[in-house]
């Protein structure tokens, strides 16, 4: 009787979308953790890439919970690890922006398109170094992702890491890692100014003593 009245609520998910404000049944299960209504509700028949009003995906909504084992469930059963919401946040990039270590690595294990941009036009690695998630950018230069690409705001990741870091521990780490895999020490913002002068003039003395050695010059 339970197992019909679940068929019967999929049936009805997969025929219409779920009304404004409302979540999908399985997203919500995904976003609570709650694994066991999760595997019914798929195995009642409810599409695994189902999407909620907001445009997300129960992966997703997992990913935003740090969700592990639920993540983990729903990318072994084939979840789309690139499907973007209305935010253009996907699992793969919301995991690196956030630092959701254990996500993005199952992310990147099935598939992750390193090439794909959030809403500002940047690669997984730009938000990751903006937000000082050294193992993120650790991790992510393992892969092939593009370590020069530039968003629409006309930053690098090495941009991004001076400009909106503070020159702390974490973030003289980033700039060290992205010069060591090829960041170009001198390609400025979209006004020409480079990284090394935006540390001078953040007095970030680590980051900038980095981007000299590196044969970074200052250009206003």
């Amino acid at each position: 009787m339970m197992r019909r009245a679940l068929l019967l609520a999929a049936c009805g998910m997969i025929n219409r979308a779920p009304a404004q404000g409302t979540p999908a049944p399985l997203v919500a299960a995904a976003e609570a953790g709650d694994l066991a209504a999760l595997q019914r509700l798929l195995e009642a028949g409810l599409p695994i890439d189902g999407r909620d009003s907001r445009g997300r995906t129960a992966l997703l909504a997992a990913t935003h919970a740090n969700r592990i084992d639920v993540a983990k469930l729903l990318i072994k059963r084939g979840a789309d690890v690139n499907a973007q919401d209305d935010l253009q946040d996907s699992p793969f990039l919301y995991a690196a922006a956030e630092g959701r270590i254990e996500i993005l690595r199952l992310t990147l294990a099935a598939g992750a398109d390193l090439a794909s941009t959030n809403r500002y036009g940047g690669t997984a690695l730009i938000p990751a170094a903006h937000h000082g998630h050294v193992q993120t950018v650790r991790e992510l230069l393992k892969t092939r992702i593009e370590v020069n690409h530039v968003n629409r705001l006309g930053w690098t990741a090495l941009l991004e890491a001076v400009i909106l870091g503070d020159g702390g521990p974490p973030y003289t780490e980033i700039v060290s890692l992205l010069v060591s895999h090829g960041a170009d020490v001198n390609l400025g913002d979209a006004r020409g100014v480079t990284p090394l002068t935006h540390a001078e003039q953040r007095g970030q003395r680590a980051v900038a003593a980095i981007l000299r050695a590196a044969g970074a010059t200052a250009r206003r």
